[in-house]
Order: C-alpha cells, then structure tokens, then sequence
C-alpha cells in the first residue's frame, strides 16, 4: 500500500496514510473493506450455479464508470472494515451456507490483502474456487501476484472506443490495459477459465462491435463472451448521491435502458460472424433487481 501502483492509475499514493485525508482514485485506504457478503444467483450459470455464489463486494473502485450500477458502493464509500483473518472468515461462512464458490466483486485495489486472505484460508483447508470478477481495468503486475490462486477470471471488457472510455469512466489507456490483463488472466487459468463480460450501453452497439471482433479474432471460440443487455438507468431513482445526479444530467443518452433493436443488432452480427461460444441474455433484464442492496 506504499506508493499505490496497483492499477493502470498508477495513483504512487500512501494508502497507509489514509486516516489523515490521503487517497488514490479507488478512494481507499490499507484496510480491506467489503458492503455485502452473501450467496448471489444472478451471474453467469457457470458462476452461479443453482447453489449460488458467494459474492463478496468490495468497497471503492479504480475505475468509477459514471453509469455503475453499484454506485452505492464504488463512489459512495459504503462498507465495513474486516481484516485479513475476517475476510478468510466470511468466506468459510459462505462455504457453510452452500456457496458453490467465492466471487470476489470489485478486487482490483485490494488484491495483496485477498492474496494474503486466500493463502491463509488455504492453509486452513478451504477448497471451493475463487473467482475474480473486476472491470477489466487491471494491472498486469498486480494480477501475477494471484496465480495460481483464482480458478475463474470474470472480467469485464468495456470499451474499444477510447474516446467512450474517457467520457465515461475518465479511462483512456481502457482498451489496451483491458487487452492486456486478460492475456495475463488467460495465460494463468486458460481460455476455457475466462468469461468475458461486456455490458451494451445505450448509443453504443458499434463500440460492442470492436469489443466482440476484438475477442474473437484474438481467441477464437475458445473463450466464452457474455453478451449483456441489462444495463439500468439509475438517474431519477434515489441511489444516487447529489454529485452523481449532476455527473449523469450532462448524458441523457444514459437515462434509459438498452432498446431490443440494440441488442438484437449485436447478437445479429455475433451470428453473423460465426460465433458459439456466447452466453446472452432473454427477456427484460434491465430492472432494479439485478441491483443487491448494500
């Protein structure tokens, strides 16, 4: 936590010094701290299963989309300190309610506490997988230090459009730092260990475009792509804070959901271009719901 470069920011703060006002990007500190520990049942069906996972999400983010569904938690700083002992805690606890693994949610600032959890569950003789589930937007040099500890890496790949990543998560270097961490991710577990998720923004199929072209001509079939259509407005509900409601009033293109012909257009050229290996979504997905209270 000295000199913080663990992601593409490279912020070099002293998260250490956090109690006196310093702070990178993600917004904190040396100490892990989560919002919701508890099985989830509405990831892929390969994470989820029937038993469900075991979800523990993250306070803070170093990527902050202006349209995160999560916003309670990424940008609104709502959690609980745990230590490291803890955290392997809560994820025996979520092994004894059925969890068919640990979803590590949003883990990118706090991967040397997780590895130091992991290891110690490990040495305490826990066995379900782990799996890693953050924005794509990871460090090459960060992810090393968890081989051959996740059994399923679960990125997101957001934007090939730099100008997008810019204006919507203040991230330019997205595209090349996304490419790059999931290389690493698959060069650890293998394709067949890698779900690739990418969300479809309103206003933005030709951006999901490059993203599946992008992956496909990269790694074939061999990697699985999930193809989301659930992306919910939150503008106009009361999860947002004030600063967030005046960030989202300047993109009205974000105040509703993805329409069926978007979609449609991207599975269309999904079939169009051969590709199986894909996981979509039916019916109307885009609510609240999917949404966990924090």
């Amino acid at each position: 936590m000295s000199e913080c470069n663990l992601c593409p920011r490279k912020c070099n703060i002293e998260r250490d010094a956090h109690s006196d006002g310093s702070t990178g990007f993600c917004g904190e500190g040396s100490t892990v701290r989560i919002s919701r520990a508890a099985l989830h049942f509405w990831e892929e069906p390969r994470i989820s299963g029937t038993e469900g996972s075991g979800a523990v999400f993250f306070t803070g983010c170093n990527l902050k989309c202006i349209f995160c569904q999560n916003a309670e938690i990424s940008e609104n700083g709502r959690g609980r300190e745990v230590s490291i002992e803890e955290l392997s805690d809560i994820f025996f606890d979520l092994k004894s309610r059925g969890a068919l693994n640990i979803n590590l949610v949003t883990p990118t600032h706090f991967i040397p506490q997780i590895r130091e959890s992991i290891l110690l569950s490990k040495e305490r003789g826990f066995n379900l997988p782990f799996v890693y589930n953050s924005s794509g937007y990871d460090s090459v040099d960060s992810l090393k230090l968890l081989e051959g500890l996740i059994d399923i890496y679960l990125p997101d790949f957001k934007y090939m459009d730099r100008e997008l990543a810019k204006k919507y998560s203040n991230a330019p270097d997205y595209p090349d730092a996304a490419k790059a961490a999931i290389a690493e991710m698959i060069r650890q577990v293998g394709c067949e260990n890698v779900i690739v998720r990418h969300l479809l923004l309103p206003l933005a199929v030709r951006n999901a475009i490059s993203v599946v072209d992008y992956l496909y001509d990269t790694y074939g079939d061999a990697l699985c792509l999930s193809l989301m259509s659930q992306y919910t407005p939150l503008y106009g509900t009361d999860k947002l804070s004030d600063r967030q409601k005046e960030r989202l009033s300047a993109y009205p293109e974000l105040h509703r959901g993805v329409t069926k012909r978007e979609y449609e257009k991207l599975i269309k050229h999904c079939t169009d271009r051969g590709i199986e290996n894909a996981l979509i979504q039916e019916g109307e997905v885009a609510k609240e719901s999917f949404i966990p209270e924090f």
